[in-house]
């Protein structure tokens, strides 16, 4: 079934990262599924030959080890067991390595409070990781909880969308969710003057990528609701998101890696920035 088996789960003693580990147990509410938390020391910068680089290297894993133990406390209150990990490097190819290098099949982060410019997250650790990774990436903005009740599943009819559905089905069919499957028609304004015809293909277009998956859901014996929307894409995404009362979001990833190809301003990243709900990206 769609729940996942092995999940990694970064902190840093941020409200946020411990948060998205609480709700990481209910990912893991079958007995076949584990947590890893792992927590992340910086490369040291300085001069390797200074007599106290000893005790400097010391202090740099005292914020890794204060993030462990704090994770642990919430895991023993929330009767939870976890194994943790401490690595050290650039945060976002730790926690890559690590997942990659012991097989894990998701990856849980959180999401601090909404920035000011944008409200985004470009530049973050969290972006990173979704851009480099392989793995499914779930982000939890604080103060918010996963759901199954109301799943909500953008598409846009390419190949990543097509993982990201099969994907949406299993998890709202293993934990007894209604689907909601929107796709949306991003056109600039002059559009509607100088080609309506065109726009209104697109819209024909998008109909039959919802009623694609629909059908899709429903021979899962999954409950599934369609929408089609016009305007800025991550704008609809998320206001869908709050109009339906969504507990996650989950999109496809175009799998592109390197941090200059991968999200920067993209639909993914302002989704992410702005979303009332987890998001769960879902790489092909």
């Amino acid at each position: 079934m769609g729940r996942y088996r092995k999940i990694l789960v970064a902190v840093d003693s941020s409200e946020s990262s411990l948060h998205a580990l609480k709700e990481s147990f209910k990912l893991a509410m079958n007995e076949g599924s584990w947590i890893t938390v792992v927590s992340v020391v910086p490369p040291y910068t300085g001069d390797l030959d200074l007599v106290a680089v000893g005790n400097i290297m010391a202090s740099m894993r005292k914020p890794c080890e204060e993030a462990l133990r704090k994770a642990q406390e919430i895991a023993t209150a929330e009767r939870a067991s976890i194994k943790t990990a401490c690595e050290e490097g650039e945060p976002h190819s730790a926690i890559v390595d690590l997942a990659q290098a012991e097989n894990f099949d998701l990856i849980v982060m959180g999401r601090r409070g909404l920035g000011r410019i944008e409200k985004i997250l470009v530049g973050s650790v969290t972006t990173r990781v979704i851009g480099y990774s392989p793995i499914d990436v779930i982000v939890v903005p604080r103060d918010t909880e996963v759901g199954w009740q109301n799943v909500l599943l953008t598409t846009d009819g390419s190949k990543y969308s097509e993982a990201a559905s099969k994907k949406a089905i299993d998890l709202a069919k293993s934990y007894g969710g209604v689907l909601k499957i929107l796709s949306v028609v991003d056109v600039p304004p002059e559009f509607y003057a100088e080609s309506p015809k065109t726009v209104d293909d697109m819209i024909n277009k998008a109909k039959g990528y919802v009623e694609v998956v629909k059908k899709q859901a429903e021979a899962a014996r999954v409950k599934a609701e369609t929408f089609v929307r016009e305007g800025e894409a991550y704008q609809v995404i998320t206001n869908i998101a709050k109009e339906q009362n969504a507990g996650i979001i989950i999109m496809g990833s175009h799998g592109r890696t390197g941090l200059k190809r991968l999200l920067m301003g993209s639909v993914t990243e302002r989704v992410i920035g702005h979303s009332p709900c987890p998001v769960l990206v879902v790489k092909a």
